[in-house]
């Protein structure tokens, strides 16, 4: 296996291949559950291709609560199947399949209500690490444990003391969502998968009620192309329904988009050292060590505006703000609030009108021959996702397939991290990084991070940190654009990077930075860097304002207020 480069000639290259003979799997779609299938239908040995309208993870896979989780909440709806697979599939990226990228994270529920929540509590917190346990999987992770009152307000100082009674610990695992999106893309390109970002499906191909491919507008560069496939599969999440009616066909299930925001606040804001969860009316609330910050969230309100470009409303910051409030000794306010960032889920819509009791279960459906639909899910159930897709598409192939090998596949940069972790003092020492530069590369790079440090003995000046965003090296930027497939400054500063959620002031001090080093490898002249830069600082302005707008309506109107950079 050769490691893939999602360099603008790789994409260009991607597209005619794609163009020029018949793919057995085309997989519309560059989001978790997307790349996911093209992983699994490349791995088997199938020709298959992989386009996105915008960027990789550019919709929901970049805006989650960044949780690889088992649902401890579903264990409490009765949905044991969902929360038994998802333990599993947890398990194997921890263990096995991405251990650089997905981490162990620690959580504690406070116990408002002695005696009889404890033992409810503590019931279904022992049957989530057993059900963990008994699939040979999540050995790694430490059982949950009872806190007393004064134990918890050790372990989480900010809990004002009326607030709990004692306290349940226990472990799940986190992940930077879009990151590992890119990865898996990466590594089905590097199993032989064409994939192309920015490359939007306009319609489907058809011979008599037959699919057989896609018509693709090349967004960046202009110009259509026909690519034939014997299988098309349509994993376009809150799109389902958009990307149905370019077939014509209606659709024998529905996709209902439920809005999901949350908050990024820096980690001296917050005195704890472990995340929590909370009950609230509705649902859970998270709050979850990222980094030097916190992530708080989530809401759970319908949405039916504009899918692309999900907004936060005023009125949603001050729900999450007022829940996370009534535990804290310490209150948030506005003023602590880092990053905002809202994503969609996309659920199956069923007869339940609320959002946050639609299924988290996935459906794939043959609606015509020659396309499989694949929608619903969570995102730790990814690639048992992807496989049930590519098990339906190998039913309309004439031929004997392989089963899915997904399970034994780790993703580019696992093979090998264990060793470079255990070498980090060495390779800080051979790149005259500090050690802590080395771990962040690692954690985010895994085996790969050799590449990062070849560009900077290559050139010292990109071993230094962005001057407004210190957490991340020069390196990373101009990586981004040469290997991860970034094609705009906004894909480096929201996805290839988390800059725009982690500054106070959203990347706009960084943006001309970024820039510049982006420029040489997609060949950027003045006015061009000019452009990115003012889009970027455009879209973080239409942020800003949707937010001080008391509801969906007024805050979607505003968002949009900057459009796309190239738009679609």
């Amino acid at each position: 296996m050769r490691t893939a480069t999602l360099d603008p000639a790789q994409r260009a290259e991607a597209l005619a291949e794609m163009a020029e003979r018949e793919l057995d799997v085309l997989v519309v779609g560059g989001g978790i559950v997307g790349a996911g299938t093209a992983l699994d239908a490349a791995t088997r040995g199938l020709s298959t291709g992989l386009v996105e309208a915008r960027d990789w993870a550019s919709g929901t896979s970049s805006r989650s609560s960044k949780l690889i989780h088992g649902g401890l909440r579903y264990l409490e709806m009765l949905d044991f199947p969902l929360v038994r697979e998802a333990l599993k599939e947890r398990g194997l990226l921890l263990e096995r399949l991405a251990p650089h990228l997905v981490k162990p994270v620690p959580f504690l529920y406070p116990l408002q209500h002695r005696g009889w929540e404890r033992l409810y509590a503590g019931a279904g917190v022992a049957l989530y690490d057993v059900m963990s346990m008994a699939r040979g999987h999540g050995r790694g992770l430490p059982t949950h444990r009872h806190l007393s009152r004064s134990r918890a307000l050790r372990v989480a100082p900010c809990l004002r003391k009326d607030a709990l009674v004692g306290a349940l610990q226990y472990y799940d695992a986190e992940v930077d969502d879009a990151r590992f999106v890119a990865t898996l893309v990466r590594t089905a390109a590097s199993y032989g998968a064409k994939v192309a970002n920015r490359a939007r499906v306009t319609g489907f191909l058809r011979e008599g009620e037959r699919v057989v491919g896609v018509r693709v507008e090349d967004v960046e560069g202009g110009g259509e192309y026909e690519i034939r496939a014997r299988q098309v599969v349509n994993a376009t999440g809150v799109w389902t329904d958009d990307t149905q009616g370019l077939v014509g066909e209606r659709g024998q299930f529905h996709v209902k988009a439920s809005k999901g925001i949350h908050l990024v606040v820096p980690r001296d804001r917050i005195h704890s050292s472990t995340g929590l969860i909370l009950r609230t009316e509705k649902s859970v609330l998270f709050v979850i060590p990222w980094g030097r910050h916190w992530i708080v969230g989530t809401t759970d309100t319908a949405w039916d505006l504009d899918k692309a470009h999900p907004a936060a409303s005023s009125a949603d910051i001050d729900y999450l703000l007022e829940h996370v409030n009534s535990v804290l000794a310490v209150p948030l306010t506005r003023d602590d609030v880092e990053g905002v960032y809202a994503g969609l889920r996309p659920l199956l819509a069923g007869e339940s009108e609320a959002t946050s009791k639609l299924s988290r279960e996935h459906t794939v459906a043959h609606p015509v021959p020659g396309l499989v639909v694949v929608a619903g899910g969570k995102y730790t159930t990814y690639r048992v996702m992807a496989k049930d897709a590519v098990d339906a598409a190998v039913h309309g192939l004439d031929r004997r397939v392989a089963d899915s090998v997904t399970e034994e596949i780790p993703l580019l940069g696992a093979e090998g991290y264990p060793a470079m972790w255990n070498a980090r003092v060495r390779m800080a020492e051979r790149s005259g990084l500090h050690v802590a530069r080395v771990e962040h590369l690692l954690n985010r790079y895994g085996s790969m991070a050799d590449q990062l440090l070849d560009l900077i003995a290559a050139d010292p000046t990109l071993g230094e940190p962005l001057r407004h965003a210190d957490d991340y090296l020069r390196a990373e930027i101009v990586y981004a654009a040469s290997h991860e497939g970034a094609r705009h400054l906004d894909d480096v500063l929201t996805r290839r990077t988390r800059i725009s959620i982690e500054t106070f002031d959203r990347g706009t001090r960084s943006a001309r930075e970024a820039a510049e080093l982006m420029a040489p490898v997609l060949g950027w002249d003045a006015d061009q860097i000019a452009r990115e830069v003012e889009h970027y600082e455009k879209r973080v302005e239409a942020e800003r304002e949707s937010q001080r707008q008391p509801d969906d309506l007024t805050a979607d109107a505003a968002r949009l207020g900057a459009p796309d950079i190239v738009p679609l």
